[in-house]
């Protein structure tokens, strides 16, 4: 998945797979059917491992508003950690670079963006039944405002250094609620 995630599809070589599975090229072949399945298998654990992730933080006790900025920030500070290499999120990743060609790709990455999106969903609600957040709006709109406005953060999180910058977009995204 590493692999994947710092050079995307087209930017990973069969001996980069062998390298980082320790794998000759027969045995990654033998073993995982191709390089494409192979990434596909990358994104389910992405899927089960960071996406589980956000979805725990968007469950953790606190308000709804939180609950959400506890989720961007911490998903900003790790697209910012130059030590990670600023790889972004492998699912938004995988939605540029392959899913538009691929629609087993297109369904893996569909996935992993409808379970945030209902997360996001229940999050809001919560926050309206409990009046932090104005109860006279689409729940699920909020929610697709929310994750546009996240995703959207970890694509310019890619080029944009100031994290005070971004801070305030989340800042201001909650604050419209």
């Amino acid at each position: 998945m590493d692999t994947f995630w710092r050079h995307g599809y087209e930017g990973t070589s069969t001996r980069d797979l062998c390298e980082s599975t320790g794998l000759g090229p027969s045995s990654l072949y033998n073993t995982f059917g191709g390089k494409r399945e192979l990434y596909l298998r990358a994104l389910e654990r992405y899927y089960e491992t960071v996406t589980a992730e956000q979805i725990a933080l968007l469950n953790a006790p606190g308000s709804a508003k939180e609950r959400l900025r506890a989720m961007m920030l911490h998903s900003l500070d790790s697209d910012l950690d130059a030590a990670e290499g600023r790889r972004g999120c492998f699912a938004m990743n995988a939605a540029v670079e392959v899913a538009a060609l691929d629609p087993d790709v297109k369904r893996s990455v569909r996935r992993t963006f409808d379970r945030v999106e209902d997360e996001l969903c229940a999050v809001v609600g919560a926050g309206q039944a409990a009046g932090e957040i104005a109860a006279g709006r689409d729940a699920r709109a909020l929610a697709r405002l929310v994750q546009s406005t996240y995703y959207g953060l970890r694509v310019l999180s890619r080029v944009q250094d100031d994290r005070t910058v971004l801070l305030s977009t989340v800042d201001s995204t909650l604050a419209a609620l």
